[in-house]
């Protein structure tokens, strides 16, 4: 089934015949307002004890019983969900039918990035992946664009999610290494962007042994797909993805209630993908590289085995204790590649293990990097933006569990602390460049790209975990520039 990936954005030019203001109040401002409120309406606030307290809401009635006004509840500071909860409200409150005839506009008084995060929480309450859905239920409200809001920004991060979102969500039968080449393809047509596709057997031509033996039980071929994008003179950036369209875990294979979600493993290269979305799209004044290792971990005659050395691109021989342990596999090659390229920073984004989630649950990636000057400005920033990650440590003393008495290093150590041994085992293949003589600066964030339960601005099923927090560090470190048109992914 042929997917674009995309959904479209809550958003209107003008109001409606309908339309019904969003009133943003805090606990302070809601006693003045109540102050000029006619009787019904301190009635209703009072009846329904509202009290304006962050992500809290109330639909408000005029004396012939329609929606007039929504009052939101304000965090200190604004939160993106905030608004996320009104949205609710709003499709609570109205039928499908009327909501086609209905707007929104929020009310009031802020700045520019408090608009920015009330419109994207807006949106991020709007999305719902019903590609499989013969008949979608429901109208969505439609919220006018406050002219003060940056719309770039905002629409550019909305796509980027809703994206990612879907990406995961859909189906591995949807979602293979091919559809991945695909859309990055269309992508890469939208913003004047180059991509080479190195696949199959030509994986052994040109060296990237890991990336074959991982992706070569599967008919689906595994390939490393390549993105470049940006002015040569600009500092150069390579985001790594991890694209495990389906992990079975391979000959140790995964029970049934582990593999049940395994069409998000590749969930770190929907990441990577909609980050270099992001820096193209809002033309972030860097030289962009964007390299996916797109494979199925598969089961067949021809499977990599327990026990198994491989050489790697780099050179070093590893044995494979674990065939679920794959996706560390796929991306060494990866990073080495990334490497030699001389970068001024590699960041990957990988659903790499339990342990990061046991360590930190499901909304926090691990984070980890070689500079930890840049770690703690990640960390900072990715808690300013309401998308935290967390900086662990590179304990290079934990590398003795990664001792092989066969090979350089083992794949797995098999030990309480896996996020932290998989994160020496991938630094451990980035190489020196040969102009600079260093290794670059590297990230590595360990995200789990899933919602569990669902709330509001965050549904069940994918998630975008470090997505924003990344793009406003990249934003921070290379600075903006003015955003230009360019043609829709």
């Amino acid at each position: 089934m042929a997917n674009s990936f995309q959904s479209p954005l809550p958003f209107l030019t003008k109001p409606r015949k309908i339309h019904i203001d969003i009133l943003p109040l805090t606990e302070k401002s809601l006693k003045a307002f109540t102050k000029e409120a006619p009787p019904h309406v301190i009635k209703q606030i009072n009846n329904a004890g509202f009290t304006a307290k962050g992500q809290s809401t109330l639909a408000l009635l005029n004396e012939q019983g329609d929606v007039y006004a929504i009052l939101m509840g304000l965090s200190a500071p604004i939160s993106h969900y905030d608004s996320a909860y009104a949205y609710n409200t709003a499709k609570a409150c109205l039928s499908s039918e009327a909501l086609k005839s209905a707007s929104f506009a929020f009310s009031g008084t802020f700045d520019q990035e408090c608009l920015n995060k009330l419109h994207i929480g807006w949106g991020l309450a709007s999305y719902k992946f019903d590609t499989y859905i013969e008949k979608p239920s429901g109208e969505r409200p439609a919220l006018v664009h406050d002219k003060k809001a940056d719309k770039a920004l905002v629409e550019t991060t909305l796509n980027a999610i809703f994206t990612l979102k879907n990406l995961i969500n859909t189906p591995a039968n949807d979602c293979g290494p091919e559809d991945l080449e695909r859309y990055i393809k269309t992508l890469a047509k939208a913003r004047d962007a180059k991509v080479s596709v190195v696949k199959d057997d030509k994986l052994i031509e040109k060296n990237f042994p890991l990336i074959y033996t991982v992706g070569k039980a599967s008919p689906r071929r595994p390939r490393l797909i390549e993105l470049n994008w940006g002015s040569e003179s600009d500092p150069k950036i390579t985001l790594v993805g991890k694209g495990v369209a389906f992990d079975t875990g391979g000959l140790d294979i995964k029970p049934s209630q582990f593999m049940r979600h395994m069409k998000k493993d590749m969930g770190g290269a929907a990441h990577a993908i909609n980050l270099a979305h992001m820096i193209m799209a809002l033309n972030l004044p860097v030289r962009l590289k964007l390299l996916v290792a797109a494979v199925e971990n598969a089961i067949d005659g021809n499977a990599f085995r327990p026990g198994d050395i491989i050489k790697s691109r780099k050179g070093v021989f590893v044995e494979n204790t674990n065939t679920d342990a794959e996706g560390r596999l796929i991306l060494a090659d990866t990073l080495t590649y990334a490497a030699e390229g001389e970068p001024d920073l590699i960041i990957d984004y990988a659903t790499l293990t339990g342990s990061a989630r046991a360590a930190l649950g499901p909304d926090i990636p691990g984070m980890f990097s070689n500079n930890e000057s840049l770690a703690h400005d990640l960390q900072r920033i990715s808690f300013h933006c309401e998308d935290p990650v967390w900086n662990m440590p590179l304990y290079h003393d934990y590398k003795k569990h990664l001792n092989s008495s066969a090979a350089d290093i083992v794949n797995s150590a098999g030990l309480p602390g896996d996020l932290i041994y998989s994160a020496l085992f991938l630094e451990s293949f980035l190489v020196e460049g040969k102009k600079s003589g260093k290794v670059p600066d590297w990230i590595h964030l360990d995200c789990y790209a899933w919602e569990q339960t669902g709330r509001p601005g965050r549904p069940a099923g994918a998630a975008d975990t470090g997505l924003r927090a990344v793009y406003a560090f990249l934003e921070h470190k290379y600075g903006p520039k003015p955003h230009k048109k360019t043609k829709k992914a």
